[in-house]
């Protein structure tokens, strides 16, 4: 499912009613856009690894006490965890299973915990990536955004109390190819992210991949 742009996302909000939503690795690039965007028409618990409402996604104990601490929320959306470009024979397998334990294991342990913490009818979010060809080094990024896409495909099916569950799959974000000094114009602008994000939030999809169209 694409979504081209902010002028152009599904107007959704008209009825929306106003939703408690925990938003996981609020202070990132693509976390703090949708934190943002979420905010305008909602209530946002912004959560990250160095914000005021601590949380490790790699960390099985971390996310216990993240979700301990939060009651009556609508939605979970997960911006957190990145595996980064690595090449394939550099790694040990223990280096390789760690690269996978934050995007990965780390979402699916949120889902697992929300399951519990979210009301009736709510909504989780995870985020994947796309990677337009093959780069060196892409190789655990490209498990882990395939693991997350097919967790969620499937898992769709057996959620409980009428709860969804989505993931966004961005490519690259334009907004970090300007950081990392790389050409912007092949990305995606974060807040095109971030309103598939809202939509994912705000509609009534299940078990859908949404790919932000680049503008």
């Amino acid at each position: 499912m694409h979504f081209p742009g902010a002028v152009e996302r599904p107007r959704l909000h008209a009825y929306v009613t106003t939703m408690k939503v925990l938003v996981i690795g609020a202070t990132g690039t693509i976390g703090a856009a949708v934190a943002h965007a979420l905010a305008a028409r909602h209530e946002v618990m912004r959560a990250s690894r160095n914000g005021a409402v601590p949380v490790d996604v790699g960390d099985t104990a971390s996310l216990d006490a993240l979700f301990a601490s939060v009651n009556d929320i609508d939605a979970v959306v997960c911006c957190a965890a990145s595996v980064p470009l690595v090449p394939f024979g550099s790694q040990s397998d223990a280096d390789f299973a760690a690269s996978l334990q934050g995007k990965l294991l780390g979402q699916i342990g949120i889902v697992r915990r929300a399951l519990h913490h979210v009301r009736d009818g709510g909504s989780i979010t995870l985020t994947s990536g796309k990677f337009v060809a093959p780069i060196p080094g892409s190789s655990a990024g490209a498990l882990a955004n395939a693991g997350l896409e097919a967790f969620v495909r499937h898992v769709a099916i057996e959620m409980p109390r009428g709860l969804r569950i989505n993931v966004v799959g961005p490519g690259w974000v334009r907004e970090t190819l300007v950081k990392l000094g790389m050409d912007p114009t092949v990305g995606t602008p974060v807040r095109d992210v971030a309103n598939a994000c809202v939509s994912a939030v705000e509609g009534s999809m299940q078990g859908e991949i949404l790919v932000p169209a680049r503008a």
